[in-house]
């Protein structure tokens, strides 16, 4: 069954729109995956520990058939793959991928929750979000519209964009 998914995208090392750029390509070549949309990238402060550099963000919309949890390592693959570590709870990475929203589920169980459980508190993801689908509609009901009105404000620069480099998978 396809579903429509959203994936939030954010890097504050190494070229953070560099690596924004790649992880869209190695997004659009996932198995069972079909790319519909990528929204702008945004610059913003960082969410956490604010003594790192500020972070670029963006979102894709996708159309899979993958499951949420087979979504999800295909993700933290790609993570790896762009040299992330886990050092620091909001700390600096060189790419962080999650899953907004999957469809109309709601999960919440060892490995992932969606929506995002920090979903209306990040402007840096719903003014993404809300440039992909204004109509977006989560699966209690809110709107994506409505919680960006109410979302804190995270310093939120939308940048210019950046040419697309073709993807060669190695």
């Amino acid at each position: 069954m396809t579903t429509e998914v959203f994936i939030g995208l954010g890097s504050n090392m190494e070229n953070p729109a560099a690596q924004l750029a790649r992880a869209v390509a190695e997004l659009a070549a996932l198995p069972q995956t079909t790319l519909v949309a990528q929204s702008p990238f945004y610059a913003s402060r960082p969410a956490g520990p604010q003594d790192q550099p500020d972070f670029v963000n963006g979102a894709v919309w996708l159309r899979t058939d993958l499951t949420p949890h087979a979504l999800l390592d295909h993700l933290q693959a790609i993570e790896q793959d762009h040299g992330r570590e886990r050092l620091r709870h909001w700390g600096p990475r060189t790419l962080d991928l999650d899953i907004l929203v999957f469809g109309q589920e709601t999960l919440d169980d060892e490995r992932l929750v969606v929506p995002h459980r920090e979903l209306a508190n990040r402007d840096f993801a719903l003014q993404p979000l809300l440039d992909l689908n204004p109509d977006l509609t989560l699966p209690d009901g809110r709107t994506v519209a409505e919680l960006r009105q109410t979302c804190p404000d995270n310093g939120l620069r939308k940048l210019p964009p950046i040419p697309r480099e073709p993807f060669a998978p190695e």
